[in-house]
């Protein structure tokens, strides 16, 4: 990772049943943090409460909470309104983080009208009460990026910005203020253009940044620049 140039990174918890492997991982190497929380696809696993959260999101280096958010892309047979149990489980995400005043990170697909309904609805609208967090692997339009930064939110953009039919998240790439962008890889999925459907790892970010790069029409240190202090002051680490 540090050879690539990558020197700090936040290790995502997808169910409290990987949190110990996660959390020891990042008290295990410098410049590695976790988060706490239960992805919202992810069915069959430990369901959070509260409490749960709150104790594990107050563990050192558990800097954010998630990966939170709505995922309606698998509904199957099922509508909207059966999915009511990840509704539940984002609000606790949310009611989570704006205890413990620890950044969302937000996943969204197929969802985002629910997503930003809930979040406003929990109190997250950009002020000093707001936990804030990131939309992470960003695939949505101008418009709901629009909406997530008038909530606060910073934009996350993985290796999708560098495909060919990725030219709706270029769009978004473009409009975001540099001061709420960042990058990442959501390893192990999404490898970037030219490592496209191999195994993802921190060494590729590098890909991300020069496309973000080009897109701005500014140098690759200028985005590794960016990303860093928006890391570190979204998540209130210091390197």
């Amino acid at each position: 990772m540090r050879a690539a140039k990558v020197d700090r990174a936040l290790c995502i918890c997808t169910t409290l049943e990987e949190f110990e492997a996660v959390h020891s991982f990042a008290l295990s190497v410098p410049h590695i943090w976790a988060s706490a929380g239960v992805h919202p696809d992810n069915e069959g696993v430990r369901e959070p409460d509260l409490e749960t959260l709150l104790s594990l999101g107050s563990l050192p280096k558990v800097i954010a909470i998630g990966e939170t958010g709505l995922d309606y892309y698998r509904l199957g047979d099922r509508s909207i309104v059966d999915m009511e149990w990840q509704r539940e489980r984002f609000r606790l995400h949310i009611r989570a983080a704006r205890q413990l005043g620890k950044p969302l990170v937000i996943h969204t697909r197929n969802a985002s009208e629910d997503t930003l309904r809930l979040l406003k609805e929990e109190g997250e609208c950009g002020d000093s009460q707001s936990a804030g967090g990131v939309f992470h692997c960003f695939t949505e339009d101008t418009l709901v990026a629009r909406r997530a930064l008038d909530l606060g939110f910073y934009i996350s953009f993985s290796g999708i910005v560098t495909f060919k039919s990725a030219q709706s998240i270029r769009d978004v790439v473009a409009m975001v203020p540099l001061d709420r962008l960042l990058i990442e890889t959501d390893s192990p999925y999404l490898a970037p253009v030219p490592h496209r459907g191999k195994t993802n790892n921190p060494s590729y970010v590098p890909f991300v940044a020069q496309e973000l790069a080009r897109i701005r029409d500014c140098s690759i240190e200028d985005i590794a620049s960016v990303t860093s202090r928006n890391f570190e002051g979204l998540f209130k680490v210091e390197t």
